[in-house]
């Protein structure tokens, strides 16, 4: 393998995967909906519960939702072992809740308003608080713990670096599909830092125990020789989690399916940055003295 060789070319590629996300957030700021589809417990909005009495279909009521609100992206979800569902979308007014339920009644005739509530801006700003401090604390305790086991900040640095691509992957896949950001993005950010991060730590324990076997001049050597032992291993566990997955956003409701997408996204983003990011970025911040370069 020729990793590092042709890391520059992996730059680029992971630069415009990146590129493209902010592109297209600025495309949906200018066109007035925002760079992200930010969903109620980000921005603040109105949920209602409301009980069916009978079998109702997510895709009926999501289309009933979108005609009379003009809102995109509702929120569904099934209130377990009832035939109730609790609605999220942005804040509307009492007409519109009327003209709502209106629409609802008239095809499901049994439905009943159990509770309608507005979900206040104080409550959506600690959510982006709580998103913005879970991933730092993240980032920064996998950031120490790495430089410790590697007795090198490059290598927690370098690592770090990877988990950022993978981050604004995802990011860049909820602004192309509008994926709606809720409290599941917490989630998911969370869960890919802490999967991504296993298989660049099995890629740098390997670059560790092959020192012994490579001078100095080697190390470029030595690191695709360490990327293709642990190959086998970072793609077959990619694939079984992706599969997992993916038949979870294939058989999945709308709520669930807003959780496997960008987790599919950060699998990808995730084996990707372990085999060509982690290792190449660790190599570009090595001293010339590590890599055998004369100053």
């Amino acid at each position: 393998m020729k990793i590092i060789k042709n890391r520059k070319k992996f730059f680029l590629l992971s630069l415009v995967m990146i590129l493209i996300g902010f592109v297209a957030m600025t495309v949906n700021q200018k066109a007035g909906k925002g760079a992200l589809n930010w969903d109620v417990e980000f921005t603040g909005g109105t949920s209602m519960e409301i009980d069916f009495g009978e079998a109702y279909d997510t895709e009926v009521l999501m289309e009933v939702i979108e005609e009379v609100t003009e809102q995109s992206a509702p929120q569904i979800q099934q209130i377990m072992g009832t035939n109730a569902a609790e609605i999220k979308l942005q804040h509307i007014d009492g007409a519109t809740r009327v003209k709502l339920m209106n629409a609802l009644w008239a095809e499901y005739p049994s439905a009943e308003l159990k509770e309608a509530n507005d979900i206040s801006g104080t409550v959506s700003s600690e959510m982006q608080q709580a998103a913005i401090k879970a991933t730092a604390i993240a980032g920064v305790a996998m950031l120490l713990y790495i430089s410790i086991r590697f007795r090198d900040l490059r290598a927690g640095g370098s690592a770090i670096i990877a988990l950022m691509h993978d981050v604004l992957v995802v990011l860049a896949a909820y602004a192309v599909f509008r994926i709606p950001v809720n409290n599941t993005f917490i989630a998911v950010l969370l869960t890919i830092l802490g999967y991504s991060i296993n298989s660049t730590i099995v890629i740098f324990d390997r670059v560790r125990e092959n020192k012994a076997h490579y001078t100095a001049a080697e190390t470029a050597e030595r690191i695709d020789k360490s990327i293709g032992q642990t190959l086998n291993r970072s793609i077959n566990t990619s694939l079984t989690t992706l599969f997992t997955v993916g038949a979870i956003y294939v058989l999945g409701v709308p709520t669930i399916k807003e959780f496997a997408l960008p987790m599919m996204v950060g699998i990808i983003a995730g084996a990707y940055s372990s085999i060509c990011i982690s290792g190449s970025v660790w190599y570009v911040l090595m001293p010339k003295a590590e890599k055998g370069i004369e100053s």
